[in-house]
């Protein structure tokens, strides 16, 4: 019998693997990273098939370490969601670069589509809002800036996938083209509720239907790896993209739970049930992963820059030397002195969604040091947090109870203690933070039966620490309100 369930989780700036076993324990892991490319002041690109050869070093690397393919008894997939791939079918070559979901080389075109009236239709459709963040408008540039690429692609000879889609396409040798429901709700082009391709969203933004993927549930067999690509045949019956699978690897399977997840970007979720919901705060309505038989659904806000204001303070400006040092450099002060940073180096998302707004710092004097900036970084990545849960507050006409969080940057206690006290409620750290590919790793081993049902995934999730809330209601207010007006700069 094999013994481990593989989650393929393929991020932003590296690709992992991860075999977990029955009790849900990571036993084997594989991580390399890959570089993003800046050619224009907002473009953010990749390469494909880099994407796809350190995934697979990765998935490789972890079924060696536990005893070959043949230990594992299925696949899951998680990646970096509206990221957009077109390549050609006969040959499985990428036809232009990935463009990832950060980029925003689609504004104009967004602007265009929104001054000749079009928001409305797309939200009441797709649950978005007219953003380049999402995949709809990538395709189309992509299609008008690379030779012959529109006429290849309405003749069917030119797919269109999220990276889920792609890594699909090659682990079965171009056998399944596939995008599960919860990438395919954040193309701009599937109707939310009926969960198909809807027509007249892939009209207004010119994308051919003949290029799409089939749309699949997130829980479910959905293709088998080839015995030419890995040298075994095992089902790939998990995908989601990555915040809804760290929806899912939180144990968020009821209404009300929230999620917020912690990586280049910042994701709040809220499970909102079976029916989709409407927001009034400029959240997103998207699908939830969802067990078989469910099709689930959950607002979202998200942060466009998170981690990454960290990567930055430590690679571009040199005032870190690891990421780790952010927290030792924050706690040195007691305080910014009023310094605040909004990292807006790609526009803002929700609830603000202006992707002409750029990063700034304010309230800087002569006096003001390394780690007040260091600290007011940290502290961005709080305050856009409560950005997004007033909110999720506001639309379900309650506060939360708790917020559950995961990600890399859940290990900077500073930055923690501070989002519980700008939030004013707690906030929960599980003991194992990697939720993301626990996730993927949940759907692909309820669909073939390794586990049961949620009730036995509940069983898996712990706390590792709960931060309480300790801040005065006066000082969080006052602060806040600084970031507020931080934000109108900014805008």
């Amino acid at each position: 019998m094999s013994e481990y369930v593989l989650a393929l989780d393929e991020g932003t700036s590296s690709a992992r693997a991860i075999a977990f076993d029955r009790e849900a324990r990571a036993r084997a892991v594989a991580q390399h990273p890959f570089e993003s490319r800046f050619p224009h002041s907002g473009w953010v690109e990749q390469d494909a098939a880099a994407i796809w050869q350190v995934q697979l070093q990765a998935a490789s690397e972890v079924a060696e370490q536990c005893g070959g393919w043949g230990q594992m008894s299925a696949i899951g997939i998680t990646n970096q969601r509206e990221t957009t791939i077109v390549w050609d079918r006969a040959t499985g070559e990428p036809v232009g670069p990935a463009i990832v979901w950060q980029c925003r080389r689609t504004s104009s075109a967004c602007s265009e589509l929104a001054n000749a009236g079009h928001e409305q239709t797309v939200t009441q459709r797709t649950g978005l809002v007219l953003d380049p963040y999402f995949s709809g408008t990538k395709i189309a540039w992509l299609l008008d800036n690379v030779p012959d690429a529109r006429r290849r692609a309405e003749g069917g000879e030119l797919a269109f996938g999220t990276v889920d889609s792609w890594l699909v396409y090659q682990l079965t040798n171009g056998a399944t083209h596939v995008i599960d429901r919860t990438n395919a709700s954040r193309t701009l082009l599937m109707n939310l509720r009926s969960g198909d391709w809807d027509p007249e969203m892939l009209s207004l933004l010119g994308v051919p239907a003949a290029m799409l993927p089939m749309i699949v549930p997130s829980c479910g067999t959905m293709g088998t790896t080839s015995a030419e690509v890995i040298g075994a045949e095992i089902p790939i019956s998990g995908i989601a993209g990555d915040q809804q699978a760290a929806l899912f690897g939180q144990a968020c399977f009821r209404p009300g739970l929230v999620k917020n997840t912690y990586g280049t970007g910042c994701f709040a979720l809220m499970h909102t049930g079976a029916e989709p919901s409407e927001s009034q705060h400029k959240l997103l309505s998207t699908t939830a992963a969802s067990a078989p038989g469910r099709n689930d659904f959950a607002l979202e806000g998200a942060i466009f820059v998170a981690g990454a204001v960290v990567q930055w303070l430590r690679d571009e400006l040199a005032l870190i030397d690891t990421a780790a040092d952010s927290q030792a450099a924050a706690q040195a002060v007691a305080d910014t002195a009023g310094v605040y940073m909004v990292p807006a180096f790609t526009g803002l998302g929700a609830p603000y969604w202006n992707s002409e707004a750029r990063g700034i710092l304010t309230g800087l004097t002569r006096g003001a040091t390394r780690e007040q900036v260091v600290r007011a970084a940290l502290e961005s990545i709080a305050y856009q947090t409560r950005d997004l849960v007033e909110a999720m507050e506001s639309d379900c006409g309650s506060k939360l109870a708790e917020i559950r969080v995961d990600g890399g940057a859940t290990e900077n206690d500073f930055l923690m203690q501070f989002q519980a006290d700008i939030l004013g409620v707690p906030v929960v750290r599980p003991a194992y933070s990697e939720t993301t590919a626990l996730g993927a790793a949940f759907l692909a081993g309820l669909a073939t039966g390794f586990w049961s049902d949620t009730n036995e995934l509940e069983h898996f999730w712990s706390v590792d620490r709960r931060f309480e809330p300790s801040m005065p209601d006066s000082r969080r207010a006052d602060l806040y309100a600084g970031w507020k007006s931080a934000v109108r700069r900014a805008l």
